[in-house]
């Protein structure tokens, strides 16, 4: 049996063992939300441009809003959470007003909701104000029996000091996902919620040092680029939040169930076009890319190296695997890009590839310090951390 056929096997004896306690209550939950029909949302995303053009998105859906996570909700409570956002239902075709930057746009959504629009505003937005804010409105559908669904997204506009953009994975690079285990990987997604997932220690204070800068004051745009659906983006930027994690778009994909959504191709494909898209837009800054063993990041990574010469600093690739074949494999990679004279860092540590940033001068020597003490403070060998 291939092993992705037998990973599936022991999920589904597993879930199901911890899931057939509670069908009864789930489907009372879900006459209730039908019975009621839950109302019109704007889920706004975080955006991204210069001062001269950028990017307004979100998705139209019919949805109640999800309570705040707590780190003693129940299993069952963050299934039942998790269950409300893959089965989201869009409103397709909506119509969205954009204000922002004295200019108004009309968006229109796709069959699952998403909208965008690349906005040229009146004047050019201050490069130095970091975000800016604009003002969305559901038009269409409406409702006669309830407001307008608003709602307010942020635009990532890189300042002036800015000296590099960093492009981060999330699963298994900055969130512990244990991706490359199917079962683990869907139990800690489906039973975990934000304020119970666990980040790799220091890598909080870490990606702090690298928006800082030098100087402390560069402000570097830091964009996070992940498979996870767009469903659960709301739980992403609250893990992220809660870990004082920088806060920078994220840049995620469409929910699509089928197993051939998973495959390295497809993977590649979306995080390559996203990443090209992005070097593009920035054409005046350089690149440092982070991610790690369990998918094809390396592989995505080094593609950026050779496609754009000259604009990839660094890469950073975390030791997930640690298994004596992909360890080779990147460490051939390493040795093309070091040809190319753009390092790879491999290494299962964040201070590794702290260590390495300063010895370039890419952060404050100083912050290794606040990186080594957030280490200790994840691992639990020093009190103190932030109660989240």
């Amino acid at each position: 049996m291939p092993d992705w056929r037998a990973a599936l096997s022991r999920l589904t004896d597993e879930v199901r063992s911890e899931v057939a306690a509670h069908v009864r209550a789930a489907s009372d939950v879900l006459r209730t939300r039908f019975a009621s029909g839950a109302p019109y949302a704007v889920a706004p995303y975080r955006g991204y441009g210069t001062p001269a053009r950028f990017l307004v998105h979100g998705r139209a859906l019919q949805a109640a809003p999800l309570p705040p996570a707590q780190a003693t909700d129940s299993a069952w409570r963050n299934l039942r959470s998790m269950y409300e956002r893959l089965e989201s239902d869009p409103l397709p075709a909506a119509e969205v007003r954009v204000r922002v930057a004295g200019v108004t746009r009309a968006a229109v959504a796709d069959g699952e909701g998403f909208f965008q629009a690349w906005v040229t505003p009146a004047t050019r937005l201050d490069p130095n104000a970091g975000w800016h804010e604009a003002e969305l409105e559901l038009t269409a559908p409406r409702r006669d029996d309830a407001p307008a669904a608003r709602a307010t997204a942020r635009v990532r506009v890189p300042g002036e000091r800015a000296r590099f953009v960093v492009v981060s994975d999330i699963d298994d690079t900055v969130l512990q996902s244990r991706v490359s285990n199917l079962v683990q990987a869907v139990r800690t997604t489906l039973f975990g919620n934000a304020l119970t997932r666990l980040p790799f220690p220091g890598v909080a204070a870490f990606y702090r040092a690298l928006e800082r800068g030098r100087d402390g004051a560069e402000h570097n745009p830091i964009f996070y680029l992940s498979s996870s659906p767009w469903n659960i983006h709301d739980l992403l930027a609250e893990f992220m939040d809660a870990q004082r994690l920088p806060e920078g778009p994220l840049l995620l994909r469409d929910w699509d169930p089928s197993l051939d959504a998973i495959t390295s191709r497809r993977l590649h494909g979306f995080k390559a076009a996203h990443l090209r898209e992005l070097i593009d837009l920035y054409g005046t800054l350089p690149f440092i890319l982070v991610g790690d063993t369990s998918q094809q990041d390396p592989e995505i990574y080094a593609s950026a190296v050779r496609d754009h010469p000259g604009r990839v600093l660094a890469v950073y690739i975390r030791d997930v695997t640690r298994t004596p074949a992909r360890t080779a494999a990147v460490t051939r990679l390493a040795e093309e890009l070091r040809a190319a004279q753009v390092p790879l860092v491999l290494s299962e540590h964040t201070l590794d590839a702290a260590r390495h940033a300063a010895s370039q001068g890419w952060i404050d020597a100083d912050a290794l310090a606040e990186v080594s003490d957030d280490k200790a403070k994840d691992e639990g060998t020093k009190p103190g951390k932030a109660p989240v």
